[in-house]
Order: structure tokens, then sequence, then C-alpha cells
């Protein structure tokens, strides 16, 4: 798997070196003249949408055009990647792509309509996202290890929510019963807005996802926060261990987000795309705002973005093997 992955990764480094030695485009030299369509394909008011609301702001400033965000959710982000796959090259319909429709959805899903390497050329890393186990308050726990103990003690009647089928939160929820020895169930639905708030109500009982999503409730006593699913802890929410350290040694997972657009954009648009999401991601209101959703800025290069990608297939596509998840 790791040798396909590398020539797959030096085809489109080297597609990378062709385009930026092309001829500038006709088009490019003017870019943008209209605005940009920025697809994020998961729901409103989300995780993945709020962090992207905070960014365009700036991004779109830096860049001198409109930036229309458009929802379009729908398989675990399969649905909107694919659309921005098949868009013109043009720079004018971009994808926030996350480790789901990169780097997981590859190993999960039997088809997906799109190749995450072929189908689009990297513009630029932006955020590293924290995670965090919530639970219902009702439910008589406090902590990782006392979780553990009562999955164990009613196998099946502990549900996990999860942002849909492939999503970050639905492999950290796998992952989780797989190292803990527990039966838990898992509950798809479309969005961590919407997962997060039957877990709030009640009708089901633990939920693993990004920060953005859950913190905030966490923070107000909607929800109770158990631990951060990253290596050290997070250092806006200091107050939380680690699931590695309070009871699942080992357990670490994180998400991560970008932006792509369609393969054969060309190189100066990538360019011009790439130093405006710099600039944005270095504004210190988009900083402590990110931070505060549990995010952290986290610009790159156009390949530095391409060879992550790489390589968080490879750790993806072992998480889903050990979990034995997969979606027809």
């Amino acid at each position: 798997m790791q040798q396909r992955f590398s020539r797959r990764l030096a085809s489109w480094l080297v597609g990378a070196v062709v385009a930026a030695g092309a001829l500038v485009h006709p088009a490019a030299a003017q870019y943008p003249e209209r605005p940009v369509r920025l697809v994020v394909p998961f729901p409103a008011g989300g995780g993945a949408d709020t962090l992207a609301r905070i960014i365009v702001p700036k991004f779109a400033q830096a860049l001198g055009a409109t930036i229309v965000v458009d929802n379009k959710p729908g398989a675990g982000g399969n649905v909107g990647a694919e659309l921005v796959a098949r868009a013109a090259p043009d720079g004018y319909t971009l994808l926030y792509g996350t480790n789901g429709t990169h780097a997981i959805n590859q190993s999960l899903y039997a088809r997906l309509g799109f190749d995450p390497v072929r189908d689009f050329a990297p513009v630029s890393r932006m955020t590293a996202i924290a995670a965090m186990l919530v639970v219902n308050p009702e439910l008589p726990v406090h902590s990782v290890g006392e979780l553990i103990q009562y999955a164990k003690a009613h196998p099946g009647t502990v549900n996990f929510a999860s942002a849909g089928n492939g999503t970050t939160s639905h492999l950290a929820g796998e992952l989780f019963r797989t190292m803990a020895g527990v039966d838990i169930v898992h509950v798809p639905y479309r969005g961590g807005a919407l997962a997060a708030v039957d877990v709030v109500g009640g009708q089901v009982q633990m939920l693993i996802d990004v920060m953005p999503n859950v913190y905030p409730l966490a923070k107000s006593g909607k929800l109770r926060g158990l631990a951060c699913t990253t290596a050290t802890r997070f250092p806006a929410a200091p107050e939380y261990p680690t699931i590695a350290e309070s009871g699942l040694p080992g357990y670490v997972v994180s998400a991560w987000d970008g932006i792509f657009a369609p393969a054969g954009t060309p190189a100066p648009i990538i360019d011009a795309l790439n130093a405006a999401i710099r600039r944005a991601l270095e504004d210190p209101q988009v900083i402590e705002a990110l931070r505060a959703h549990g995010a952290q800025a986290v610009p790159g290069t156009p390949d530095g973005l391409a060879r992550h990608v790489a390589a968080e297939a490879e750790k993806w596509a072992q998480v889903v093997k050990r979990s034995g998840a997969k979606i027809d």
C-alpha cells in the first residue's frame, strides 16, 4: 500500500511541476474576476462549516474576491468532493477538503466517484483540529475509565453518534470500540451538529467529534466533556485530559482540513490562492477564533499538502482495516 501511495504522490508532484512550468493561462492573468465558490461537503452549522466560515472573510479579502460558502453534504463528504472534482479547473470552484475526503474515505468506501489524488490540485492546509469525547450529562460516568467500565457492564446499550459514515467521528468511535474492547453501537447522522443535538437530548449516549462542534456544548454544560483525542492536552482546553492519559493508552486521533482545486487548475491561480490563504491564517483574529474552537492554523505549500495527504491516507487505511468498517 505504501508503494501505491508513493507512486501516486510522485505523479501528483510531477504534474504540479509541469503545470508550474507551463505558459500562463490567459484567464489566470486576470484571476479573480468573479466570485469564488467554496464547497464545504458537510452540513451548515457543523464543525467543518464553522472553521471554514472563520477563515473565509480574511481569505476573500486577501484574494480580492467574494468567496461564497456552498454546503453540499452527503456520504461523509464524498458528494461535495465529487462535485468539485468534476468542476472546471479555473479557480472558481474550490473544495474544503478534510482527512475524511482525502485520507479516510478511499479505504472505507467501495466506490468514491473521484480520486483524491488524481482529481485535485492541492492548494494549502488550513488547520489541525482536536477532537473531544463527550457524553450526555445523565450518563453516570465522569471519566474515560468509568465510561469503559460502564460500557463493559452494559454491552450493546451505549450508542455512539457520528457525523456520518466515514467521517472522523465515525472512525474515532470505531477505534475507541476496538481499543477499549467494548460493545457500543454506531448511530450515523448527517453532520456533527445533528449528532451533537441528539447526544444533548439523550437519544444517543456518546460522541467523539471535532472540538468546533462539541467544545462549546461541553463548556456550557449541555454535554459532559471527558477527554481530548490529541497526543497532548489541547492548549485552549487544558482542563480536559487526553483519552490516552485517562484510561486508553495509545489512543490518538486528530483531524485536519485544507483547500483543493480541480486537477488542471493553472499554477498561477494555485499560487494566488495559496498566498491568500496563508495571509488569512496569519491574521491574529483568525488565529484566536480558530483556537477558541479547538483548531490550530497550519498554513503550508501545495507540495506540503500533497505529502500530508499521502501520509494520512496510509495512516487511516490501517485504522479502517483494524476497525473492520466498510461502506458499500
